[in-house]
């Protein structure tokens, strides 16, 4: 055999040994758990065949507590490029089954690399996260390799996309990076994430709890709101990840993808004009109106059981990619809180950093009234919705449904904050509150000095319904473009979407505002 036959098996005998990961015990064991490897996640992450490695051959340099001895295959971590529906993207995938996925100094510099590379290239970014922390033998230098990662996502926010699967545990140092990322998908019972393990909060507080109840995938979906996607398995995880980029650009620069309609756009459904019930104090779902105006039915909803009196998803309108933002009258009958303020924040941000086209669909009653909201600080996190909507420059659309009340009206992209074109159905009732409290303010000594009070009241209130809880009298002036027929949403926001596509908005120049956060 030839010298360089030999060196070629001796490649082979190093790739093959490498990807054998922490060996056949070790992955044995972390298969019997229901989870893919590494290598396994990034196969089904991208197109067959398409993932191509790099730094397979990197080798950690630790020598403290006898670690010059171990071997690391891959240090840990599996990093490369491949392509998503034909679209490039970076990834690395931690290995748990290679010393339990644990990041030292190499480990990061891997990791940072992909990073550095997808921000030259303008390609999305995905993470998937499994490891036990930091190499604690590493010490200040796998701290180091967290802040140049930490460093890294702020870089690329706004850029790029960035996307977080945890597929195991994370915590401590691990969980800053995925929530510097603008998504994550976690996994139902075998992904975790917190600061602090139950153990340590036992030995502290004295508190048990289980590591499900701290941060498993559902208490991070329906309680904190850390993670956006509660998922089945691996594979529904990574199945989930690709129908999100599907809806998502490269990068900043680039418009979202645009695919063959095959829904009608002049479609039209009697169906809408009789989904608000006569009820004022009636609700119906909101995503029901979502179905009926999209194409084919279909949306992607982030942060389904997070804050549900409010509702988020990309979808799309005659085969443009757009996000929506919607009043949930099921849930607190869609009244803004501090929850649903920052869920609604967080995702027009990241449609307006992205060139995705919003729309905006209200029915409000207001703020969520009471004592834990104020102390909590509703009228910051409520600001921030008026900030963001203010300062998005993408194509926005607003369609009021039924009531639109107060400052929730400004607060859900009225024509004030930017809407470009405001559509309302003929149900739709805008005004600074509902016909009832403002009888009894305005005609308060005149109601409590009547013969019979009831009635008075009565009288005032249908007086006040006729002046403002319509579309009417914001359409005279101007704050509604049009007043629609409910069944022809979908043509009509279309039309408004097609016109406005090209929209161009210059803000002043700054380095940036400051947010209330």
């Amino acid at each position: 055999m030839s010298v360089v036959q030999d060196k070629i098996q001796d490649l082979a005998q190093r790739v093959a040994k490498i990807r054998k990961m922490g060996g056949e015990a070790a992955v044995a064991k972390h298969k019997k758990k229901g989870r893919l490897t590494a290598r396994e996640r990034l196969a089904a992450l991208f197109d067959p065949d398409t993932f191509r490695e790099i730094d397979m051959f990197v080798t950690h340099r630790c020598v403290n507590f006898g670690m010059q001895d171990v071997e690391i295959p891959g240090d840990g971590v599996v990093t490369g490029h491949g392509l998503v529906d034909g679209r490039p993207v970076f990834a690395f995938a931690q290995d748990f089954t290679s010393r339990a996925g644990s990041l030292g100094e190499m480990h990061a510099k891997k990791i940072c690399k992909v990073m550095d590379l997808a921000l030259k290239a303008g390609v999305p970014f995905v993470g998937l996260n499994d490891s036990g922390g930091a190499r604690i033998q590493e010490g200040v230098d796998a701290l180091s390799g967290y802040g140049q990662i930490f460093y890294r996502n702020s870089l690329a926010s706004g850029t790029i996309p960035q996307i977080s699967a945890i597929m195991g545990p994370t915590a401590g140092g691990a969980v800053y990076s995925p929530a510097m990322t603008d998504f994550i998908f976690m996994v139902k019972n075998t992904s975790y994430m917190f600061i602090t393990g139950p153990e340590v909060i036992k030995s502290v507080t004295g508190e048990e709890i289980t590591f499900e109840d701290l941060g498993g995938a559902m208490t991070h979906n329906e309680k904190s709101g850390v993670a956006h996607f509660a998922c089945e398995s691996d594979a529904d995880a990574l199945a989930q990840i690709r129908r999100l980029l599907s809806y998502l650009p490269a990068n900043n620069m680039e418009d979202p993808p645009r695919v063959p309609c095959t829904d009608d756009p002049r479609r039209t459904d009697p169906a809408l004009d009789a989904i608000v019930p006569d009820s004022p104090n009636q609700s119906y779902d909101m995503k029901d109106v979502i179905r009926s105006i999209v194409d084919n039915g279909e949306f992607f909803e982030p942060h389904q059981y997070f804050a549900q009196n409010m509702v988020v998803c990309f979808a799309r309108l005659n085969g443009r990619t757009i996000g929506i933002i919607a009043n949930q009258p099921k849930v607190l009958a869609g009244c803004l809180d501090i929850d649903a303020s920052d869920k609604a924040t967080r995702f027009i941000r990241f449609c307006d950093a992205f060139n995705i086209p919003m729309l905006t669909i209200a029915d409000v009653p207001g703020y969520l009234p009471g004592s834990q909201q104020e102390w909590g600080g509703i009228i910051r996190h409520g600001a921030k919705l008026l900030w963001c909507y203010s300062e998005a420059t993408v194509p926005k659309l607003l369609l009021v449904t039924r009531k639109d009340y107060g400052g929730s009206y400004l607060a859900m992209c009225s024509k004030d904050l930017g809407a470009d074109m405001a559509f309302a159905w003929p149900t739709a009732e805008i005004a600074v509150m509902g016909a009832a409290g403002a009888a009894n303010i305005i005609h308060r000594k005149e109601i409590k000095t009547a013969e019979d009070p009831a009635a008075k009241r009565q009288e005032r209130i249908a007086e006040y319904e006729t002046l403002f809880s319509n579309p009417y009298c914001a359409a005279a002036r101007g704050y509604v473009d049009d007043v629609i027929a409910p069944r022809d949403s979908r043509p009509r926001l279309i039309e408004a979407l097609e016109v406005m596509c090209s929209k161009r908005e210059l803000r002043p120049p700054k380095k940036h505002g400051n947010i209330p956060m």
